[in-house]
This record gives structure tokens, C-alpha cells and sequence, in this order.
């Protein structure tokens, strides 16, 4: 029988944040290549004790490409480890591409990204009414360029909620981006390492966050998440959600007066 290769999200670090699905695969899997600087080594420990288990930090797209083909044609099951969600700055296009040019199978097991750990993390819903209904996922043009019409200060025009990735050693640029559109009393939460014990958050707003982070030293794997919704958590939401409003009849309730 011969098995797909199954591209596994998990998570943004806490090792109970990956799937049911995606922890079941890694416990029969025969090989196991995992993204070593970013995923916790501990995801690893219940995997089978014959398990073939290799770091892909150190290796370029040919030689991770060769360990998950060459174990698919061993016959084995294979796991390709990636933290978050997979979907976001995965970079797993590129590898399933050389794998269906071979006629190998593949399939994607998605996992929690760091953006939806931290606001967890906050206790903070990203889309609250009359303040953003829209969530912005995006990143600053660094070694991997940005398409131009992408640019942070024209996404910051919609004022909806970003989430900014890979980004945070670029703070004052990002800061100088974002005040073209939003006003510099609006709040910013850095997030570090969601999910890992180390993990921390650095909370201010456009005009005094660059220096905040610059402090506290965090220079990788954190998220800048911008936005009014992050006013809620201290001053109170303004509009509630018409879903629970006794007035707002759905399909599986009649409103206070049809009652």
C-alpha cells in the first residue's frame, strides 16, 4: 500500500494545540520531517520508536525534498512537520509541486497559526462590531519581496485589524508604514512566541511600541497584531453582535416577541 505524504500543521508551540488528526498522523508515522527551529521537539515524543525523525533546518528544498521521497518509496508513512497553520508563509507549495511531479500523493492537515493562539492567548476577538469586521494577514517585504500593490501602508487604509508576520526586527519601518492611515494612539500587541513557555507580549500603541520591543530584545517569531478591537479589552465593547440580540430572528430562533 502506498501512502500519501501528509504536510501537518502544529501549531504555533504549545504541544496540545496541534490537530487530533495531525497528532494520530505523527504517532504512525515511519519518518517524520520536521521544521527543528520552529516546532517543539516535544510534538516528537509519543511518535513510533522505529521512527525515522530528521531536522529540515538545516537542509534546502532538494534535500527535504529527497527524505519525504525517498520514504514514500520505502513504503513508509510519511510526516512533513510545519508549525502554524501550513497555509501561511508555509512555503509547502514548492515541496508538494516537486512531489506531484513524480506522482507522489500528498495531502495537508491544517493546524493553529500563531495569529489565532495570541488572540486566544489575549482574550481578544479580532472582529468586533462597528469597530472590524475584516482581519488583514500579512508581512513586510524583507529577502522575500512583497507584490507593490500590497505595500503595509496601502493595506493599512482599510483600518481593519492586521496581523503582521515575520516583520517585528523591521518595527520602526512598520510603525512609519502604518501612520500614514492609522491614528498613533491606535493599539499594537506584539506577541512572542505564542504558545511557548518563553512566550510574552508587548503591548502600546503606534507611537510608543518601536521602542517598547526594541527593549524587550524581540527581534523573531513574534506577530504584530494593530487595531482598534484591542481597545475592547480595556474599555468595553460599544456594539454588541446582533447574533445573541433578542430582537434578531435566525433559523433556529424566533425573536423575543415571536415567542
Amino acid at each position: 500500500m502506498t501512502h500519501p505524504i501528509w504536510f501537518v500543521g502544529a501549531g504555533p508551540g504549545d504541544p496540545e494545540l496541534i490537530t487530533v488528526k495531525g497528532r494520530r498522523l505523527l504517532m504512525e508515522a515511519d519518518r517524520v520531517v520536521y521544521a527543528g527551529s520552529l516546532v517543539p521537539r516535544t510534538l516528537l515524543k509519543d511518535c513510533l520508536p522505529h521512527a525515522r525523525i530528521h531536522d529540515s533546518a538545516p537542509l534546502n528544498l532538494q534535500e527535504t525534498h529527497a527524505l519525504l521521497r525517498d520514504g514514500h518509496r520505502a513504503g513508509e508513512k510519511v510526516v512533513r512537520l510545519h508549525t502554524g497553520d501550513p497555509s501561511l508563509y508555509g512555503a509547502i507549495q514548492e515541496q508538494m509541486e516537486l512531489l506531484e511531479k513524480e506522482g507522489i500523493p500528498c495531502e495537508v492537515v491544517p493546524g493553529v497559526s500563531a495569529a489565532f493562539a495570541a488572540a486566544a492567548a489575549l482574550k481578544q476577538e479580532l472582529t468586533l462590531p462597528g469597530v472590524s469586521q475584516t482581519v488583514i494577514l500579512t508581512r513586510m517585504a524583507g529577502r522575500t519581496p512583497v507584490p507593490e500593490k500590497e505595500a503595509l501602508s496601502t493595506l493599512a487604509a482599510h483600518g481593519s485589524t492586521l496581523v503582521i508576520y515575520l516583520s517585528v526586527q523591521q518595527m520602526e519601518k512598520v510603525v512609519l508604514e502604518l501612520s500614514e492611515h492609522y491614528p498613533m494612539d491606535t493599539p499594537v500587541c506584539v506577541a512572542y512566541r505564542v504558545g511557548w513557555p518563553d512566550q510574552k507580549f508587548v503591548e502600546g500603541t503606534l507611537e510608543t511600541v518601536a521602542a517598547k520591543v526594541r527593549e524587550s530584545g524581540i527581534r523573531r517569531q513574534a506577530l504584530i497584531m494593530v487595531g482598534d478591537v484591542f481597545k475592547a479589552r480595556k474599555h468595553g465593547v460599544t456594539q454588541k453582535s446582533m447574533l445573541y440580540d433578542p430582537s434578531f430572528a435566525h433559523g433556529f430562533r424566533a425573536t423575543s416577541n415571536e415567542q
